[in-house]
């Protein structure tokens, strides 16, 4: 990605915000083809349950259901946030943050992720999230 040199930012998911996590995943076996599907898990450092899905197209996506997403749920709003895996979590943010992105959620341990550190920004253009490389 430019402008990010050595520590380039990587497409990882799409977040989509779901009432019942069980149906989400189920409508969305009917229309795409899952080549991996992880475990529904409670997260209680983000207060959710979490599911992620790889299909064979390349689209991922993580499944969020709970408090955390309660509210933009009521307001109608499934995308809830865009994921790019760095290589420096910490500076990623850094950089970020000087170009006027706001810390959402600090970096904390992901358990869907296998303990990689995770943050929450607001862009301009919506939530993203952060997650460190397993490198």
């Amino acid at each position: 990605m430019k402008g990010y040199g050595k520590n380039s930012m990587r497409f990882h998911h799409i977040g989509i915000a779901t009432k019942n996590i069980n149906n989400a995943i189920s409508d969305y076996k009917k229309y795409h083809k899952v080549e991996f599907e992880s475990e529904i898990i409670f997260d209680k450092e983000q207060d959710a349950e979490l599911a992620y899905l790889e299909t064979n197209d390349g689209v991922n996506v993580e499944f969020i259901s709970g408090k955390v997403v309660e509210n933009i749920i009521k307001k109608g709003i499934t995308y809830y946030h865009l994921c790019y895996e760095t290589e420096d979590l910490d500076k990623s943010i850094s950089e970020l943050y000087d170009k006027g992105a706001q810390i959402v959620s600090p970096p904390k341990p992901a358990i869907l992720f296998d303990m990689r550190r995770v943050a929450f920004l607001y862009m301009n253009y919506g939530v993203i999230e952060l997650l460190e490389s397993g490198n």
